[in-house]
């Protein structure tokens, strides 16, 4: 009777992995997590997620019965949905950022000057990735005011996407000011780079 009941299971192993399939952008965000060290690779599987988490085509909002906060009804749901686009916009700006300083160099020091072109190559890259953040930004503040419009009504779930958005609006939280001061420390930095030569080492 036991080795009929395991078999049973067993049997059903395929069908209840079928209905966890990734559907809805809830469950894309909830793949996000972050990480004790901050490896390219972990970031950038961080990135996949939000950004499938953003294209409704891919995955749309789940049921509001099973939303990531009580949806009581059409105003709650729209609040909800714009908080989310915000909030996971201001979470790929924050990976895009983690990313580039992965490339930066925060000072040039003399004794790097074997490697200038390296480092220089690396400064590139890191800049190309800073200025991807800029489009997250633009998309983060427009989610912003369209649920700040809705600002009377309180999703207590995701009181951090309404603190968030808060931020956003008093001009508290201006992720434009944070790239363009990463960037202006990148320019310094390759400024360094480039006047290195034979001389230097």
């Amino acid at each position: 009777m036991k080795r009929l009941v395991i078999a049973l299971l067993l049997a059903t192993l395929p069908a209840a992995y079928a209905g966890a399939a990734i559907i809805y952008a809830e469950q894309y965000y909830e793949l996000y997590h972050e990480h004790l060290h901050h490896y390219p690779d972990d970031t950038l599987e961080d990135i996949y997620y939000l950004e499938q988490a953003l294209k409704a085509d891919i995955a749309p909002f789940a049921n509001p019965l099973w939303a990531l906060a009580t949806i009581k009804d059409q105003t709650d749901w729209a609040r909800y949905r714009y908080l989310f686009y915000m909030h996971v916009n201001l979470k790929l700006i924050y990976c895009y950022l983690t990313l580039g300083a992965k490339y930066e160099k925060q000072n040039a020091y003399f004794y790097n000057a074997p490697w200038k072109q390296q480092n220089l190559n690396s400064l590139n890259l890191a800049e190309q990735i800073y200025r991807v953040a800029y489009g997250y930004w633009d998309q983060a503040r427009q989610w912003s005011t369209k649920a700040w419009d809705l600002r009377d009504v309180h999703l207590e779930q995701i009181q951090e996407w309404e603190d968030e958005s808060y931020r956003i609006e008093t001009g508290d939280l201006d992720y434009r000011e944070i790239i363009d001061s990463a960037l202006a420390h990148l320019g310094k930095v390759r400024a360094a780079f480039q006047a290195m030569d034979q001389n230097t080492y």
